[in-house]
């Protein structure tokens, strides 16, 4: 495993035509992204990735034709490439995206990871990011790391022995990295909301964002919860730290939080440093939907774009713009259903654009990716409600919808409704 320099010595094993994945989240391995866009001599690269943080380079315009993203999931960093066609969007569930390198589908010739430094054994970590960075490394002929001194060393199936690395070169940077800020008031009545779905010894799913952060602090109140996500923020910690959540009554991974990537403030680094109630897994495991079901009262909570009057979900799309990708949401929204007493919800608030946009349509606009079919949809929260349409007929699920909109589109939303036949109104 030879020590390098720089980044630009560590990339240059890097050849034309290469598939290489690149670590995400807060363990994109900023300098090593850089070095590679500024190499004029590579053509046909491809980064597969998903979102990534802290480093635009690659994805700036006259890149053209030498190194090109390939998205799992599009974050703010590469959506106006893929829009205007200078990248590309693989859609593919999350649980799936292993799949991809160890298969061959994806056959990749190399990974670029952001690692912890080496324990007292010699072991790195994957650090924040798990995800599909597991496979990626166990995979991929050449692996080339940033062994970051600020990057948490995380336990799980995060270890990386020194024999995997082909070039190495030392960093001492901080992680991308966001504070919790206070949620509005919709997003707080969006959370006192989901809280009361929430039953005592439920395993709880949560993303980051103003919704998810809302809930979790309205959660002090409960008992034995557990987590078995695919990542999570700052907002769990002070739940941890309180003993609400205990991970007692879980059935798989009991006694411990599962996660396959955190992002958030330092303070949640610090927090999973060298934790051992915190494991880590590869995406495959965490949103395996067997495993997820076999917990018990899954509270799934995802959020959307837009839903339409018959249950459908578009959450990766504005019309025909990516705007990030299919995730973990349909892993766990079916994993939450098949778990006993589970709960997938879809949380979103009811206007979009300052109030001028109902995110309730009575059809998805033209473009959009239904994520969440709504043959799987069960929960739909706004801050005017939570209904539940499992069950429940396309008219009946129209009249439950339009409940839930913002008053300022109800009539509008009745009036398209009961002009669809197969929709229309006792």
């Amino acid at each position: 495993m030879p020590r390098v320099t720089s980044a630009a010595e560590a990339v240059s094993l890097l050849r034309s035509g290469m598939k290489i994945f690149v670590h995400g989240s807060a363990a994109t391995p900023s300098p090593l992204l850089d070095a590679l866009s500024e190499r004029t001599d590579l053509e046909g690269v491809t980064l597969y990735h998903l979102h990534t943080e802290g480093c635009d380079s690659f994805v700036k315009p006259g890149l053209e034709g030498r190194v090109r993203s390939c998205s799992f999931f599009t974050g703010a960093t590469a959506r106006a490439a893929v829009q205007e066609g200078r990248a590309d969007f693989l859609p593919v569930f999350l649980s799936d995206i292993p799949g991809l390198f160890t298969s061959g589908a994806i056959r990749l010739d190399a990974a670029i990871v952001q690692l912890s430094p080496a324990d007292r054994h010699g072991l790195h970590s994957l650090g924040t990011s798990c995800d599909a960075a597991r496979a990626a490394v166990d995979t991929a002929p050449i692996v080339i790391a940033e062994v970051n001194a600020q990057m948490p060393r995380t336990l799980g199936n995060t270890t990386l022995p020194p024999g995997r690395i082909t070039a190495w070169f030392a960093s001492d940077r901080p992680l991308p990295s966001r504070s919790p800020q206070p949620p509005g008031e919709t997003e707080s009545r969006i959370g006192e909301i989901i809280a009361d779905l929430v039953d005592d010894g439920s395993t709880l799913q949560m993303g980051i964002g103003a919704i998810p952060d809302a809930v979790l602090a309205r959660l002090g109140n409960k008992h034995d919860l557990g987590v078995h996500t695919e990542m999570f923020s700052d907002g769990l910690i002070p739940l941890i730290q309180g003993g609400v959540v205990t991970n007692r009554r879980k059935k798989v991974h009991p006694e411990r939080t599962v996660t396959s990537f955190v992002s958030g403030s330092r303070r949640l680094y610090d927090f999973v440093h060298d934790n051992p109630s915190i494991e880590f897994h590869g995406c495959d495991r965490t949103n395996d939907t067997a495993l997820i079901r076999r917990n018990p009262r899954v509270v799934a909570i995802n959020s959307a774009l837009e839903v339409d009057l018959s249950g459908q979900v578009c959450a990766d799309s504005i019309g025909h713009n990516i705007y990030s990708g299919i995730g973990g949401q349909m892993d766990f929204i079916r994993g939450a259903a098949l778990s006993e007493g589970g709960k997938p919800i879809i949380a979103l608030p009811s206007t979009a654009a300052k109030g001028t946009i109902s995110r309730i349509s009575a059809e998805l606009t033209p473009g959009a990716g239904v994520v969440t079919t709504r043959g799987h949809v069960h929960w739909i929260v706004t801050e005017f409600g939570a209904v539940n349409l499992y069950g429940k007929t396309l008219r009946e699920r129209g009249e439950l919808l339009i409940s839930v909109a913002h008053p300022d589109f109800r009539a509008e939303l009745r009036r398209k409704l009961a002009a669809t036949k197969h929709y229309t109104l006792a």
